[in-house]
């Protein structure tokens, strides 16, 4: 089945993508996710969004994308906590690109179904399936690649687990937003949600 997946960077085009035919949007909190240039969502937004979401009957995923240094952790743990806490059926799935991430939220949230983000870089089968052998129910690949090169995936992966593509947005160089470029440029780090983009 597809599903069209729209970003949502604050209330207003949350409500936007669901009203026009989104069948899930994806959103960050004040912290941790790769959209630092959006407004975000404090806690109380979080839990409006979910509950606006789901009474439409739509999914929301919540990105958890950057690469936490080792003094975030514990800012991290308290987040997911929170997290947890929202009610209305609670947040349908975490985006994430670190297997640290990824082990603190089988710690702390087990119940929340877990997506590799884009910018693991992932770009084979292989790979794929290491994420699934982790508990990961979706791989969203890497934007580099062809359709030639999903398709080829697709059939080298377990049937159950799901893959995601992008169609419109960024399309980083250098390796799926692991760039250099604007940091280098700008001092502007892509890999902390902050890039200018001087690709485009």
């Amino acid at each position: 089945m597809t599903e069209l997946l729209a970003p949502a960077g604050n209330m207003e085009k949350l409500k936007a993508a669901i009203l026009y035919g989104a069948d899930a949007v994806y959103l960050a909190g004040n912290r941790f996710g790769m959209r630092a240039a959006a407004n975000n969502f404090t806690l109380d937004e979080l839990a409006e969004a979910v509950a606006f979401v789901h009474a439409r009957g739509k999914k929301l995923y919540i990105t958890l994308n950057t690469l936490p240094r080792e003094y975030e952790y514990e800012d991290l743990r308290a987040f997911l906590c929170e997290i947890r806490k929202i009610g209305h059926g609670g947040i349908d799935a975490a985006i994430v690109a670190d297997v640290g991430v990824m082990a603190l939220i089988k710690e702390v949230y087990p119940e929340l179904e877990i997506h590799i983000s884009t910018q693991a870089g992932v770009v084979s089968s292989a790979a794929c399936r290491m994420w699934y052998s982790l508990g990961a129910k979706r791989v969203v690949l890497a934007r580099e690649l062809s359709l030639k090169e999903i398709v080829e995936i697709r059939k080298n992966i377990p049937d159950d687990l799901e893959i995601e593509a992008f169609v419109h947005g960024s399309m980083c160089v250098s390796f799926s937003g692991r760039c250099v470029l604007s940091n280098n440029l700008v001092g502007r780090d892509a890999n902390r949600g902050m890039c200018a983009q001087p690709c485009r």
